[in-house]
């Protein structure tokens, strides 16, 4: 800090540095004494903008001329766009250059500062903002994403471990067969031959006991077998069997446990403004604001309990008789299937090769429908099956009921049982007790969903059987308690489930939370299905009609 300037002593002024100063000149940020006033005002050069000291605005400081280290530059030379000072336009050098203000410079320059100050807080800033939460986003994803491919990995070779299990066992089962046979034809021989032994050595003991007798009858009537014994008896030879193993194809093998596709990173340029993505995801299909009723089928039911999509437009019905009636979006009826016993179908559902497949109570039977022949996959002793659903793995996840009354879900592959779920970690029943609904569907990510009318809850656990949550209905005004009854996932993993006793479907996340409802006028709603295109197919039980309806 300069003497002059120390907070001890007065300031004076920049020009004749004797008198205090009192004013202040904005334009050459300059103090002035009140007779040095007069004398810079004389300088018609400039627009002077002379004002108390007091009343000063902070003014900028003017940069000091690289030529003349004395001078500030107090001007802007726009044709070689640089700062001067008095001394550089009395040189000369700037003759005839156009020359403002260096403050009318600034002025310009920090209205566009102010611009560019502007669009980065507003505009550009958030945008990295956005970039940077996506990508925390993303890495938060990361365990629960991977950890779901480690699971379908470990789950692929569970599958195979049992498959392969079931061929070892099978060949183990063979040989023990062949074993069994084998075993018993060397013992039939043997029998054969100590039978003929046995007679041998009688035959023996006789001819000794005749030759020591003096019975001359014995000997007259002796008869000599021995030519019969001569032809000995057939001697059975068996093989073994042996066991060629297959060579591993370990190429092949990789291809038959499953693929995982490569890791997609890609970079996206061009606008700067667009958010960059690493990682490429599918697109997400919105749920709409207000769901649109598109079709509507009279299924011709007394009552109606399940519907199944065979396709966009052609579902399978099963209502209050003994007919399971295949009809299109007019209500044309296409086929009809009868159950085998006579009684009422309990549920129906579509494999992936599209089959028809129904449970019956009534003789503790699911029976598959394949090319207009009806046949019993699964017989069940001790227990009734209700419910069922088809897997991505085209699986069969059947809910069963007990005669005391105990439900669980048991998967089948064929007609092989692979899974049983019924209790959970602390062995408590999962599932409540009784004869009532419970729905199932299996979701994209592969967790089990039964939709519990007696506890009115739907009940979801994982591919393990691992109970996740249970969603017991939105804390919003009901008419009546929570009723699901149908239940069905889609493409985005939302779980949908009608409310019966309040006419509406809820819609949950993969996680249970409530995410909205569909309403469209529903009467009763009872079975659940979505096709392929994720339009959602509702059959109203007392008006029997199913509802075609678009909600993504």
């Amino acid at each position: 800090m300069h003497p002059r300037r120390s907070a001890q002593e007065v300031l004076l002024c920049d020009l004749c540095e004797t008198v205090p100063l009192q004013s202040h000149c904005e334009l050459c940020n300059i103090n002035l004494c009140k007779a040095c006033v007069g004398e810079h005002l004389s300088d018609s050069s400039k627009k002077h903008h002379v004002m108390p000291y007091l009343q000063r605005k902070s003014t900028p400081n003017y940069p000091k001329c690289l030529k003349h280290v004395e001078k500030h530059c107090e001007l802007h030379c726009e044709n070689c766009d640089i700062p001067v000072c008095i001394k550089c336009v009395s040189s000369g050098k700037h003759e005839g250059h156009k020359l403002s203000e260096f403050l009318e410079k600034l002025s310009a320059k920090t209205q566009n500062l102010q611009k560019d100050l502007e669009e980065l807080e507003t505009r550009i800033y958030p945008r990295y903002e956005e970039m940077a939460s996506s990508i925390q986003t993303e890495k938060a994803d990361i365990e629960t994403n991977y950890g779901k491919l480690t699971t379908a990995a470990e789950k692929e070779g569970e599958i195979l471990h049992r498959e392969i299990t079931a061929i070892v066992n099978q060949r183990k089962s063979a040989i023990q067969e062949m074993k069994n046979k084998h075993l018993s034809t060397l013992n039939k021989n043997t029998e054969e031959i100590t039978q003929k032994m046995a007679e041998l050595k009688q035959i023996i003991s006789d001819l000794k006991s005749i030759l020591k007798s003096n019975d001359v009858s014995l000997t007259s009537t002796y008869k000599s077998r021995n030519s019969e014994f001569r032809t000995l008896p057939s001697k059975v030879r068996v093989t073994f069997p042996s066991f060629t193993p297959q060579k591993i194809n370990k190429d092949q093998f990789n291809e038959m446990f499953g693929s995982l596709s490569p890791l997609s990173i890609n970079t996206e340029h061009g606008d700067t403004m667009k958010s960059a993505k690493a990682v490429s995801f599918p697109p997400v299909k919105p749920l709409l604001d207000e769901p649109r009723l598109t079709a509507t089928i009279d299924t011709g039911y007394r009552e109606l309990y399940s519907v199944s999509c065979l396709s966009e437009d052609q579902v399978w019905t099963r209502g209050n008789n003994k007919t399971i009636k295949l009809l299109n979006l007019q209500s044309k009826l296409l086929t009809s299937i009868k159950t085998k016993s006579g009684y009422w179908p309990r549920d129906i559902t579509v494999t992936r090769d599209g089959d028809l497949v129904y449970t019956d109570s009534s003789n503790n039977t699911v029976n598959l429908i394949k090319n207009k022949k009806l046949q019993t996959v699964i017989t069940l002793q001790g227990w009734s099956p209700r419910f069922v659903c088809c897997t991505v793995v085209n699986d069969l996840l059947v809910i069963m009921i007990s005669d005391d009354k105990q439900s669980k879900v048991v998967r089948y592959s064929g007609s092989t049982e692979k899974q049983s779920i019924q209790f959970d970690g602390q062995g408590r029943p999962l599932y409540s007790s009784g004869y009532n609904y419970k729905y199932i569907s299996e979701n994209r990510n592969l967790d089990i969903c039964v939709a519990d009318f007696d506890a009115s809850a739907v009940v979801v656990v994982n591919q393990s059987g691992k109970l996740r949550f249970r969603y017991t209905g939105h804390p919003s005004n009901t008419k009546q308690s929570f009723t699901p009854v149908g239940i069905t996932t889609d493409s985005q993993s939302h779980i949908l489930t009608a409310d019966h006793n309040n006419d509406r479907i809820h819609i949950l996340d993969q996680d249970g939370q409530f995410l909205r409802y569909i309403h469209c006028d529903l009467r009763a709603p009872f079975g659940l299905c979505v096709d392929i295109r994720d339009n959602l197919f509702v059959a109203e039980c007392y008006t029997a009609k199913v509802k075609k309806i678009q909600y993504l």
